[in-house]
């Protein structure tokens, strides 16, 4: 249930200004703007509920005071974007055994991305194996940030940028593909279910 009060939507506002990629940021304002610059602009309390706002387009009312957890619970969206990545090549997880094959691809998305998607072999998508792990690394993380574009894209305006405003300019999510939207459904509500598991219960 969302909270209500308007404390909680200044306050959310707030946090979120904080999290928006500094890339975000500069594209709206002035791509001139110094990293420095795009930071005290961020921490700058005064300023925090204005940016949010500019940046959601006004698509909160504000006045009303609703403010609840945004749809990743507060999570990285990139984790959440390696996850459903490993699901979409999870046979090519389990193909690339050898130890420095391993290790690359490990030191690119994580051992817990590793292990997600090999966990959940029978949901993988991609059916061509792909060998090389920089090829395999850049390719989970393109066809998972698509899919959680396309997830984001099945909600409100406002619950969708509450994430995307956390990512970089110009990753995959921003774009999602046909092949991506048809898939996201499923391979994120795996996701979402592991990151709500580890989520402590307030």
């Amino acid at each position: 249930m969302r909270d209500r009060s308007p404390e909680s939507a200044s306050v959310g506002l707030s946090q979120l200004a904080a999290a928006i990629h500094p890339t975000r940021l500069a594209a709206r304002l002035d791509p001139a703007l110094s990293a420095a610059t795009l930071v005290r602009l961020q921490k700058s309390r005064r300023l925090q509920v204005r940016l949010a706002g500019l940046l959601l387009d006004d698509e909160m009312n504000l006045n009303e005071g609703r403010w609840g957890q945004d749809l990743l619970r507060g999570h990285d969206p990139r984790r959440a974007a390696l996850l459903a990545g490993s699901l979409w090549h999870a046979r090519s997880l389990l193909k690339l055994i050898s130890k420095p094959d391993l290790t690359v691809l490990i030191q690119s998305i994580g051992a817990e991305a590793h292990a997600f998607g090999i966990r959940h072999l029978a949901h993988a998508i991609a059916t061509g194996p792909i060998d090389d792990p920089e090829q395999l690394a850049q390719q989970i993380e393109h066809d998972g940030h698509a899919c959680l574009g396309a997830w984001l894209d099945e909600n409100s305006a406002l619950d969708r940028n509450r994430v995307l405003l956390r990512l970089p300019v110009g990753t995959a999510a921003d774009e999602p593909a046909i092949e991506h939207r048809n898939a996201a459904g499923q391979l994120f509500s795996l996701v979402v279910a592991y990151l709500v598991a580890e989520t402590p219960t307030i």
